[in-house]
């Protein structure tokens, strides 16, 4: 029995030591492929704010070191600081208004490999030339595609009683439009992968109506009501089909909507809560939050089958989910305090294996959200009196924090 015991606790020893050994080799290798990289701001007035948002674009892509000093220099010539030397690359920027001009040295040799002037009509909209010019960058170098930050995020927030806005943002937040107001406006959901379009569901109506609006100019059409709920929780990739969150006798029930035919078919039939549909696998089955097992759970099933199953074996508060491919991202409550904020952390699981992965740790996380390619993921974390808008990149796992100091957000997409 004493052999045994030290033969198991060896075998542990060891185990958890090649763990660690993997992690570090895992780290390391992820440090070398990153390109180090320092910013240098040759603007006629230092701009914080810009050169945040750079690091940021530069952080979150997975694909490089930025060097935490602002620099200053001249665009005018070519010459690389000493101490920058020992960088891979600099990159140059001058900031005026609405014109960004950027160039990017490999810095050991002076050698300028990439020069580009970026223009944008509206003054506010100038963190975008940030998001533009650094994942230009990433192209030029040959790094995995992060277009993601040049797109727009679309919320919805309360204002006060029984009233509501949808509003435009980057995906850092330094800029934001409001593009629906009046009445209670809710649940925005991106209706194209251009984002030319969103769906929304407008309560100023007799019934929860679904509207599909233009975000260009404005136009908007009817799409569908239903008595007591109307949701568009997710849309197909071609952008045939919604997947609806209607409750006509009371109940809501998933239902998958043809927009050319206007017809629909039931996908979830239960004597209780169905909501929050979401596209897995090609489009051949769903996931969505029921309260079968008499509190929130993650759910799935085939389009077209009848079997459900259990997704989240983790918590008892399994609120919200979105996925992507076979990814799915789901939202554990994992305190229960009635006097003070209860912790809520993301998971990262699979439609194909039980495996489960922490994605936050601390505060309460909410609204996770995929990007386009399924390699990032949005959230809002609400710590003691104040408000995040959160990003984690899957791969990398690096992870931001932006202060988001509005009101209450409703519901997110991007």
């Amino acid at each position: 029995m004493k052999y045994l015991l030290i033969l198991l606790l060896s075998i542990n020893f060891l185990t958890s030591n090649l763990w660690g050994i993997d992690a570090k080799i895992r780290i390391e290798k992820d440090v070398e492929h990153r390109g180090r990289i320092a910013l240098v701001d040759c603007s006629s007035s230092k701009n914080t704010k810009f050169f945040k948002i750079l690091q940021a674009d530069l952080k979150i892509s997975g694909h490089f070191l930025a060097n935490k000093n602002q620099y200053k220099g001249d665009f005018s010539n070519d010459y690389i600081l000493p101490n920058l030397k020992s960088q891979d690359y600099v990159l140059k920027y001058k900031l005026n208004r609405s014109k960004l001009s950027v160039k990017l040295f490999q810095a050991s040799t002076n050698k300028q490999i990439f020069k580009k002037d970026y223009n944008i009509p509206q003054s506010n909209k100038v963190p975008f030339l940030a998001h533009k010019s650094i994942s230009d960058i990433n192209k030029l170098l040959g790094y995995p595609d992060i277009s993601w930050i040049n797109r727009y995020v679309v919320y919805a927030v309360y204002t006060r009683a029984k009233h509501s806005e949808i509003r435009l943002a980057d995906y850092t937040f330094n800029y934001t439009k409001t593009i629906v107001k009046g009445g209670l406006n809710l649940f925005p959901k991106w209706a194209d992968k251009n984002q030319k379009s969103i769906y929304y569901t407008s309560y100023r109506e007799l019934r929860p109506t679904l509207y599909k609006l233009n975000i260009y100019n404005g136009s908007k059409r009817k799409i569908a009501s239903s008595e007591g709920m109307m949701v568009c929780s997710d849309v197909s990739k071609n952008g045939s089909k919604l997947l609806l969150t209607m409750a006509p006798n009371g109940q809501p029930d998933i239902y998958e909507f043809k927009v050319g035919s206007r017809s629909k078919r039931k996908i979830t039939n239960f004597n209780g809560i169905d909501v929050n549909g979401k596209y897995i696998n090609n489009e051949s089955g769903i996931v969505f939050i029921s309260n079968r097992l008499g509190y929130p759970n993650v759910f799935k099933k085939s389009i077209s089958g009848s079997g459900v199953s259990q997704v989240a074996h983790h918590g008892r508060n399994n609120s919200a989910c979105d996925a992507h491919g076979s990814n799915i991202v789901y939202v554990a409550r994992e305190s229960n305090s009635a006097f003070r904020q209860n912790k809520f952390n993301l998971y990262l699981t699979s439609s194909r294996s039980s495996s489960r992965r922490a994605l936050t740790t601390t505060g309460a996380n909410q609204f996770p959200r995929f990007n386009t390619d399924g390699s990032v993921v949005l959230f809002i974390k609400q710590r003691a009196n104040s408000s995040s808008i959160g990003y984690t990149n899957l791969n990398s796992r690096q992870s931001l924090l932006f202060p988001f100091n509005g009101r209450k957000v409703q519901s997110i997409d991007w």
